[in-house]
């Protein structure tokens, strides 16, 4: 009998804890690594992650550790689950730790700030590993839902198919169905963007806008998304997908999705350090919609959703001032 393929996951926030048990309900031995002692005792302990999921059971074959290197020992796939904005400080100290040949694999949905890099890209540069070693899972996963065993699809890429199908094999169960996919710029685009759109739907929903605005400005931010995947040599049919579309959705149509959240309170009119404020988790977004922008005006393409957003949000533009120079942009033709 073959060994099982060991998985440590760094953190133990909502979608690590979240997909850490997808990874034992598939059969791996998963190690959770925690910041805080008290988190991992009293997931070692209660089998419970009360600081975000209480009441959760979780599998027998997760554990938890402060210890980095205890984590990451003979891990075959180390997960990474971080602020998106803080990963290249924390791979950095764990980078001299992690386990030879492990997979390093992404969850995080952003864009580096400065850099403009992906999250794969950041992975790549600070861990010196080449990209066949790194894989992304993305798509309409809301840690909530998957936490509650609640039926969900998934993307797994990786420029590697035969690594892709290894992931996808570690993580497969009843209730999450993982498909593979060897677009990464794409796959990693969707995800981050799609949070900044979900800012923007979430406005939208706190002015009292309408169904009719949520549809357009879905519609609208997928073409924007698009534009720049086409400009950055991704597959457009990667944006109809799961980890396009279906991500999308289900961050601009559920109140679990915290992005959707921040940017409600922003259109009843909270000020954003009100929100930031009464806001427990981190709303990837937030960040991200500036370096989004940067990476658009870098590759020279137009997202006036995008643009809209950085203005409410961090140039403190009144969102009925920016609704209204968003709707009187000059018209043009829909596949432009």
């Amino acid at each position: 009998m073959s060994n099982p393929v060991k998985a440590a996951v760094f953190s133990a926030g909502s979608w690590g804890t979240a997909f850490g048990m997808v990874l034992a309900d598939a059969g791996c031995e998963v190690t959770l690594w925690a910041r805080r002692e008290e988190v991992a005792e009293a997931i070692n302990s209660t089998r419970t992650n009360p600081d975000y999921f209480p009441g959760v059971e979780l599998p027998r074959n997760v554990r938890a550790t402060t210890d980095p290197a205890e984590a990451t020992a003979g891990a075959d796939f180390t997960v990474l689950s971080v602020p998106s904005q803080t990963l290249r400080a924390n791979l950095a100290e764990w980078a001299p730790l992690l386990a030879r040949n492990t997979v390093l694999v992404s969850l995080m949905k952003g864009v580096e700030l400065g850099t403009t890099m992906r999250m794969s890209e950041v992975v790549e540069d600070v861990a010196k590993v080449p990209s066949e070693r790194v894989a992304v899972v993305t798509g309409p996963n809301l840690a909530r839902e998957i936490a509650a065993r609640m039926p969900a699809a998934a993307v797994v890429a990786c420029v590697d198919e035969a690594v892709a199908q290894r992931l996808q094999t570690a993580c497969h169960t009843p209730y999450f169905r993982p498909y593979t996919n060897t677009d990464v710029v794409g796959c990693e685009l969707g995800g981050a963007v799609k949070n900044v759109i979900g800012l923007a739907v979430g406005i939208a929903d706190g002015m009292g806008l309408g169904d009719n605005a949520k549809g357009s400005l879905i519609t609208r931010g997928l073409a924007e998304t698009t534009r720049l995947g086409l400009a950055m040599g991704a597959d457009p049919l990667t944006f109809s997908g799961l980890a396009g579309l279906g991500d999308l959705v289900a961050t601009c149509s559920s109140p679990l999705s915290r992005n959707h959240t921040f940017g409600t309170n922003l259109g009843k009119g909270m000020t954003l350090q009100e929100t930031i404020a009464v806001t427990k988790q981190t709303a990837e977004g937030v960040k991200s919609c500036e370096s989004v922008l940067d990476l658009a005006r870098r590759h020279g393409v137009d997202m006036p959703i995008t643009e809209t957003v950085v203005g409410i949000v961090h140039e403190g533009k009144p969102p009925v001032v920016a609704l209204k120079e968003l709707m009187s942009r000059s018209a043009k033709s829909e596949r432009r």
